[in-house]
């Protein structure tokens, strides 16, 4: 059966100029991914959402910022897929599906094979910036990244960055919050 050949994302033909690109990894409503961008203005800021509804969502939030663009795909392929390798400068992984049940845990986005995929298309010492509210999935996502040859655990608190809806959500039930900053160390995957 032959191979399914996919383009890759082309940053100056979608964003219409150069600049260093960050990736928002589900995206939700936007409100991370609009505020961030406008942050930041001489960056470009893509989101991926697999959710049709949201991406629309996103979209409409976006019209006004140029440095934004969003895409409706599964994150794993996009960023295995449709993403350059070598070409982003960070991810953003706020608050991915915990799902809580052992009979559901191998859903969970964050695996070896996910880490692969990102130190593929991080930049030479891009970051990889995880939150969740869940305590045994950031125990698991720990475990995994010491154990990934490609990247080391860095100072999280070097940027201070926009809330997502779930983290305003979970700060108003005074949920702890756990976060994880990943650098890659090397350019081999």
């Amino acid at each position: 059966m032959p191979e399914l050949q996919v383009a890759r994302l082309d940053g100056a033909q979608l964003f219409g100029r150069s600049a260093p690109l960050q990736v928002d990894l589900g995206c939700g409503d936007g409100s991370f991914l609009c505020e961030l961008a406008k942050q930041f203005p001489r960056k470009n800021f893509l989101g991926i959402e697999r959710l049709t509804k949201r991406v629309e969502k996103v979209r409409r939030k976006a019209q006004k910022i140029e440095n934004v663009r969003v895409l409706r795909a599964d994150t794993l392929f996009a960023v295995r897929h449709l993403l350059s390798e070598s070409s982003v400068e960070a991810f953003y992984l706020l608050f991915p599906d915990p799902w809580p049940k052992r009979r559901h845990q191998f859903r969970r986005i964050f695996t070896r094979d996910f880490l692969d995929a990102i130190a593929a298309a991080l930049e030479k010492h891009g970051v990889l910036r995880v939150a969740t509210d869940q305590l045994d999935y950031f125990r698991q996502i720990e475990w995994l990244s010491r154990a990934h040859s490609c990247f080391e655990i860095a100072d999280s608190h070097e940027l201070v960055l926009p809330l997502t809806k779930f983290e305003r959500t979970f700060r108003e039930q005074g949920a702890p919050i756990y976060r994880l900053t990943l650098r890659k160390t090397s350019p081999v995957r």
